[in-house]
Formats: structure tokens, sequence, C-alpha cells
């Protein structure tokens, strides 16, 4: 029987990439660049490429923000390397919105009597600042790496949510945007999962698979 719903945020909840492109587009000039399509994409191509390996626990999170703007041309030491991506974050944080359909599955995972939890590879604190900013502060627990000592898509971080939940994994639902990181590893950990593919990239062939949020209620 399913008991509880494991939301992730960034991408599921949260509207991150639109968040970040509003970001860009005012930090960007401040730092002598612009923000144009090509820059943008690349500083999502980076971000990946430096958050793998975060999420791998190869390096610590403020390193993988150093080496991100590294790949951007900064060369300087790594104090001011902290001081130029806090002028991105202020931006990236005040701009940072829930999607519009969030509210209506949390509303429809409520009405089901299911608790609800957030599992979301980001510091702990950035990431409940998040959550408080979209008005789901109390929505539940929030577990990170920096909780679990490891990231998505490592099973363990979905088999150590979820006995901090005191829940078994079949009674679980977890709930992204990630196929490998939310849906694969959640299921290797033996948790139901549902792929939120908000722009149609697939996998087609996955069988519970939503393109909004307010299907999830179908999935409950």
């Amino acid at each position: 029987m399913l008991r509880g719903v494991l939301f992730d945020l960034d991408g599921t909840l949260g509207d991150h990439d639109t968040s970040v492109h509003t970001a860009l587009t005012a930090w960007l000039p401040t730092v002598g660049m612009t923000a144009d399509p090509e820059t943008v994409e690349h500083w999502h191509t980076v971000a990946e490429k430096h958050l793998a390996a975060w999420r791998r626990r190869e390096i610590d999170f403020a390193e993988q923000r150093r080496r991100r703007l590294r790949d951007f041309g900064f060369s300087y030491d790594q104090a001011t390397l902290d001081d130029i991506f806090r002028g991105y974050l202020t931006e990236y944080q005040n701009a940072y919105r829930s999607y519009d359909d969030a509210a209506d599955a949390l509303a429809a995972v409520d009405r089901a009597g299911l608790r609800i939890a957030v599992l979301t590879n980001g510091s702990a604190a950035q990431q409940k600042a998040k959550l408080a900013r979209m008005g789901l502060a109390d929505l539940g627990p929030v577990w990170t790496p920096d909780d679990l000592g490891t990231a998505k898509p490592d099973p363990g971080a979905f088999s150590g949510a979820v006995a901090r939940w005191g829940l078994r994994p079949g009674e679980v639902l977890s709930v992204g945007d990630r196929h490998d990181l939310d849906v694969l590893a959640a299921r290797a950990a033996g948790l139901r999962a549902v792929h939120l593919d908000r722009w149609g990239a697939g996998p087609m062939d996955e069988p519970h698979r939503i393109s909004s949020l307010r299907e999830l209620a179908d999935h409950l």
C-alpha cells in the first residue's frame, strides 16, 4: 500500500530552468558577459558537468561552483570566485518560483491521505530556502546529500531517505523530472516511480510517465 510520495525539487516542484535563465540575464552583464543563447547553454553544460562530479562526491559543493566559474574563464583565487558566484546566486534565489501545477499535485497527495517529503540533490540550506520561498517550508521532511552522505542516482540516497521516514521502499512513490536520477535510481532502491516529462524528451517507453503534475493523481 502506498503511504508516501517523495518529490524531487528542481525541475519538478520548482522551475529551476526559468530561474536560472532569469538570473543569468540579470547577472552576466554585471561580470562583463552577455546572456545570449550560446552563453546560457554553456552555463547549463558546465553546471551539469561539475554537479555530476559533486554527486559522485569527488568534490564539495563550493568547489563545483568554483569550477563552473573557471570553465567560464574566471581565473581568480577561491575567495574571489566565491564572491562572484554569490552575485549569481542572489539573482537565482530571487528568481526561484514553483511550477503552477505543483500546488495541484500536493493537494492531490494530501487528499489521498499520503505523506509528503522531498529528496533533492543540492545543499540542505539552499534547497530548504527555495521551499520556503515557494511557501512550502512545512511541506515535510527534506533530505539532501548533506544529510544522507550520498546523492541521486545512488539508490542509497533513496534507501536512506525512506529509512529516515520510517517507511518501506515499496510504500513510497518517487516523482521527478530526471529519468536517470528520480525514476531508475528509485526503482533500484525498491520504490515505485513516476517520470515527470514536461518537455516530451522521453524515454517514450516509460509506462509511468506524466507531462504535468496535474496528472499525478492518477498514479496515487
